[in-house]
């Protein structure tokens, strides 16, 4: 194994109902988990989304309503899934925009205080892009000579994915083995929440990426205007980035 692991990593691939972060559902979820001494253990669950699953995503990942009807719902796993990556790093392919922002999603659904500071992400397509800009199929052929059967699968994504990861560290030689500079070198952007709604300036403050205090100071503006912190824990925004509002908001007391 050419990672250099201090802790755990767990890969993980999501299937959903869709791809709204804030409103769609995860189907199927499946991690597998990398100990320091390369040992592994996986572990996949078929959930029921509690909505409808569109046939446009259906037609993608497979999986219909009716394979999800006698599946436990994401609250009832949710401990399990937490259990499983509570002491790791986490990574994925396209994980740092969607399956991690979802997966925070549920999780706070839950009502599982999900605390994204104490992991490290590790995203192998934003690698990939940087290095050979294509897609899971071509970075699985590329890196791994192999093709990739039942893509979209989870568990064949999410093994492929760290076959893909574990491969780039080998072949590159400005390509860090160990997470904590991987994860600086996967990473496209740096936002406070997962949305990317509330970005950092030059001083490392939170500032907003939208709306009429686009680019002033989130603490500053809850200093001021309180009522904006309240209409936006009404909006239809992402649990996550509320929860990073509220974070803001009660230091703008002090």
């Amino acid at each position: 194994m050419n990672l250099k692991l201090h802790k755990p990593l767990c890969v993980f691939d999501l299937e959903t109902t869709g791809t709204n972060i804030g409103k769609d559902r995860i189907v199927e979820i499946c991690i597998l988990k990398v100990f320091p001494d390369a040992s592994r253990e996986s572990k996949t669950w078929i959930v029921n989304p509690e909505m409808p699953i569109p046939k446009s995503s259906s037609l993608i990942h497979g999986i219909y309503d009716k394979d999800v009807v006698n599946a436990p719902t994401f609250r009832e796993i949710a401990p399990k899934v937490m259990e499983m990556i509570k002491d790791s790093d986490l990574g994925g392919f396209n994980s740092n925009r969607f399956d991690i922002p979802v997966l925070a999603e549920e999780m706070l659904r839950a009502d599982i205080d999900f605390d994204l500071s104490k992991h490290r992400f590790v995203d192998a397509q934003n690698i990939f892009f940087k290095k050979e800009p294509r897609n899971l199929g071509a970075a699985y052929q590329f890196y791994c000579g192999k093709t990739l059967e039942n893509a979209h699968s989870a568990e064949a994504d999410v093994m492929a994915t760290f076959e893909v990861l574990d491969a780039q560290v080998g072949r590159y030689e400005d390509v860090p083995n160990e997470i904590s500079d991987l994860s600086e070198f996967s990473s496209q952007n740096k936002f406070a929440d997962l949305a990317g709604m509330i970005h950092y300036n030059e001083n490392v403050e939170e500032i907003f990426a939208f709306g009429k205090y686009k680019g002033q100071k989130v603490i500053e503006v809850f200093r001021k205007d309180l009522g904006y912190y309240g209409w936006l824990q009404g909006a239809d925004f992402p649990l996550y980035t509320k929860k990073v509002f509220t974070k803001i908001q009660l230091k703008s007391r002090f």
